[in-house]
């Protein structure tokens, strides 16, 4: 099955959903969004499947919204943004949930809403090439959304810090943080993905679909709908603010935001 932005493809017990559009650094929009929304929900549902694969495609795995996407949100009102994060959040909390355990194959850098999806998978393998960064302070904006995500695969710690600052950090300070699981070099990539989907694919598929809720109805809060609510409410607020709205047409147009 293809969508415009990304293609599913199946083999034996496993999916890959694979992000496709190199050109754009695999950058999210609106159509990408519901793309891997509907991805997520068609493996998760198919009793063949027993793990899933999020990879991509080109240089980066994901950088984040695409500028097209950012153009338009420019102008959204307060309840616009409402309903724009609220799908960007869905998407995470489908891929959170999704019943079947997944592993995000990261080949290239990853940026801002991007970081979201990494940490929503269950497992992460890095290349050692790779480059981490929340840059949505540079625009005067935060990563609510994808914070509840965010947050507990990196843990608040390391948040408070990369979340304030921005910096882009490297594939061995995400294994250090626990933001990703393993660092390999560009050959190792797909054996250690399939070491972990042997394991995966071996193991009683109940067990493993109990265990993977086990985790997350035990894990620290609960990702509800009222903490989803808030960071929805937190995203929309800053994306309508002065700031956020300076930011956002800044780096749009290429000058220094006015806070500089």
């Amino acid at each position: 099955m293809s969508h415009t932005s990304l293609q599913i493809t199946y083999e034996g017990a496993v999916a890959r959903i694979t992000l496709t559009q190199p050109d754009i650094r695999n950058a999210f929009s609106d159509e990408v969004i519901a793309d891997i929304t509907a991805a997520f929900t068609e493996v998760g549902s198919r009793a063949d499947v027993r793990a899933v694969v999020l990879a991509a495609q080109g240089p980066a795995f994901c950088a984040g919204a695409n500028l097209h996407w950012m153009r338009r949100m420019a102008d959204y009102t307060h309840d616009e943004n409402l309903q724009d994060a609220g799908k960007l959040a869905e998407m995470l909390r489908v891929i959170y949930e999704c019943p079947k355990p997944t592993i995000a194959r990261v080949q290239g850098d990853v940026y801002a809403g991007g970081m979201g999806l990494v940490a929503a998978c269950d497992m992460a393998v890095a290349v050692d090439t790779a480059g981490f960064c929340l840059s949505e302070v540079k625009l005067g904006l935060i990563p609510a959304t994808i914070s509840p995500y965010v947050i507990r695969a990196m843990g608040p710690r390391a948040a408070h810090r990369y979340f304030l600052t921005a910096e882009r950090f490297g594939a061995a300070e995400a294994l250090r943080i626990g933001f990703v699981h393993a660092v390999v070099t560009a050959d190792q990539l797909d054996i250690q993905v399939d070491e972990w989907l042997k394991a995966l694919t071996t193991a009683s598929p109940n067990a493993v679909r109990v265990c993977k809720k086990l985790v997350i109805d035990v894990a620290e809060r609960e990702i509800n709908a009222g903490l989803i609510a808030a960071t929805v409410e937190g995203i929309a607020n800053i994306r309508a603010s002065a700031e956020g709205r300076e930011g956002v047409q800044s780096f749009l147009n290429k000058r220094k935001p006015g806070w500089l």
